[in-house]
């Protein structure tokens, strides 16, 4: 982002977790409060940049072998004659679905319980943040009228 903004910047989707990298805006009198906010946004970040990336991999790797071993058990290749990858139907990759989702179902269920307590402590400072704005803004107000 260029020095004069004043916002934080949205990146592209990252390759790996599919989630848009946030460049937090710095003011330039950053209270120890809004430090820790920002702090803790990023860290929410960074963890989620981490699962997903992860998850992913692993989603794309056993999506793989298994297309590849139930091709193998028809008797077909990776690639049909036109040299096009082969697939299977929605049925068989339903399979593979449930069968994904049944084996990661506690990774699921930590990352969401983790994902709640990092948000429920931002949303925290974040209402501290702009009480003491608010506050100040007031002082502010009243110091000048």
């Amino acid at each position: 982002p260029p020095a004069h903004s004043r916002n934080d910047w949205i990146g592209p989707p990252d390759k790996h977790s599919n989630l848009r990298p946030i460049i937090f805006y710095v003011p330039p009198e950053e209270s120890p409060l809004e430090r820790r906010l920002r702090e803790a946004r990023q860290e929410a970040q960074a963890c989620d940049q981490r699962f997903w990336a992860r998850h992913n991999r692993a989603f794309s790797q056993e999506k793989e072998e298994f297309i590849y071993s139930r091709l193998k058990a028809k008797g077909l290749e990776m690639r049909d004659e036109t040299g096009q990858k082969a697939t299977l139907n929605a049925e068989e990759m339903a399979d593979f679905y449930k069968d994904f989702l049944s084996k990661n179902f506690r990774k699921h269920m930590q990352y969401n319980r983790d994902w709640y307590k990092r948000n429920f402590t931002i949303t925290f400072l974040m209402g501290q943040v702009a009480l003491v704005r608010a506050l100040r803004w007031l002082r502010w107000r009243k110091k000048n009228v």
